[in-house]
């Protein structure tokens, strides 16, 4: 299974090499290769003899194996490291331009495409806003959207394209009432095959996988996952969604949504209890600010600029980190997870408030028994799900699993 894929979902996958036998030359080379692109991506910048020790793999091996990566164009030459007795190291890394792909986030209030490239930087992005999300309006974004950014790309650079991953709450049919929409409008979901949709109109392989999910894997690729193999993650969207990260590999369970983390109960302020989601999602803040008279379209323009809207949003702060610290003790009860990530669809400055409180949330929790663990904002931020999906082309097609990476020679 890919790092952020899931067959249950029919996502796209690689295929699946033993690299202790049994496949032919050419097989095995591409699994090897694939190791060597891995280690450079986790490391940043690895030489030949770091390779080597690393992976496992001889010193010739490695030396061909980059030998073939640098004349294709996949891996760049560094600086050479001197100082030392021989010849001088040279580290080489990945080249951002060697492949791009598309990511797609699907919101229950607006959508995203970005283009970004082999090391995670969105290049190029459009957004729409949205009522309501419906299988028609969608499709047509994401279609029209794909060929208006591949007008702004060189023929070189659309060739080096590896397919389109879209991040995308299941069983949208279920959030008529949430989001104010027709049941009969979103009933429309019930048998709509978005991939294959996907698929049908453009020339790209089309993955596709749970945001939530899509969230957490773009956090282990990209974010704190290179400093905790194990965490339970809160992406806060119009609907909070989660994952769950074990021994540094995506856990996404029997049917796709392991660590969605929304129907989590907790306790409302009132005593009684609730969903996490129906408390920590931006809907709840969307519905305070429209009770007071308030405009809460600037929620939806863009995730990174929102105003601080005073009164309703700290009020919403104060209550999701309430929720939240319910929810975190209730995962490391059952997960001794080292850490806890939280992130969404929103400012940094709105994360960081968000985080404070929840600190202050748990401490007056009844925490006897339990392992606080870390809590953490996340690094990739409120383009983490559309980071998610377009990752899903690139460990299909050029990268490891994270879990093969933990088992790597230290």
């Amino acid at each position: 299974m890919s790092l952020i894929g899931d067959p249950s979902r029919g996502t796209a996958q690689p295929d699946v090499i033993d690299p202790s036998g049994g496949a032919n030359q050419t097989r095995v080379r591409a699994y090897n290769e694939r190791l060597v692109m891995s280690l450079v991506r986790r490391h940043g910048s690895l030489s030949k003899a770091e390779i080597a020790r690393r992976s496992g793999l001889s010193a010739q091996t490695v030396s061909v194996i980059m030998r073939a990566l640098e004349a294709d164009g996949m891996l760049m030459r560094g600086e050479p490291i001197r100082g030392r007795v021989g010849q001088p190291s040279i580290p080489m890394r990945l080249n951002p331009d060697a492949v791009y792909s598309f990511g797609v986030k699907i919101g229950r209030r607006s959508a995203d495409l970005v283009l970004m490239d082999f090391l995670g930087t969105i290049r190029l992005h459009l957004h729409q806003i949205h009522t309501y999300p419906l299988p028609d309006d969608l499709v047509t974004f994401i279609v029209k959207g794909i060929a208006k950014l591949e007008g702004e790309l060189s023929p070189a650079d659309r060739k080096r394209i590896a397919g389109v991953g879209i991040a995308t709450p299941f069983e949208l049919w279920n959030w008529a009432e949430e989001v104010g929409a027709p049941h009969h409008e979103m009933d429309r979901w019930r048998n709509f095959d978005l991939q294959a949709a996907i698929g049908a109109r453009t020339p790209h392989p089309v993955f596709l996988q749970n945001d939530g999910t899509s969230a957490c894997g773009a956090e282990l690729a990209f974010g704190v996952g290179a400093n905790y193999p194990d965490f339970v993650y809160f992406y806060i969207g119009s609907f909070i969604g989660g994952g769950v990260v074990i021994n540094s590999a995506l856990f996404s369970g029997r049917t796709g949504t392991a660590g969605a983390v929304g129907p989590l109960p907790v306790s409302a302020k009132d005593g009684r209890t609730t969903q996490l989601l129906k408390i920590a999602s931006v809907f709840v803040l969307e519905k305070l600010l429209r009770e007071r008279g308030m405009d809460p379209k600037p929620l939806w323009y863009s995730a990174d600029d929102w105003i601080d809207f005073g009164e309703p949003l700290e009020i919403w702060i104060e209550d999701s980190a309430a929720a939240l610290a319910q929810a975190i003790v209730s995962a490391v009860s059952i997960v001794d997870f080292s850490a806890a990530v939280i992130d969404g669809g929103f400012p940094s400055w709105v994360r960081a408030r968000l985080l404070a409180a929840t600190r202050k949330a748990l401490q007056a929790l009844d925490l006897q028994g339990v392992t606080v663990p870390d809590l953490v904002e996340g690094a990739v931020g409120s383009h983490a799900r559309a980071i998610g999906g377009a990752s899903l082309p690139l460990f299909s097609r050029y990268l490891l699993d994270t879990n093969v990476l933990f088992k790597e020679l230290t």
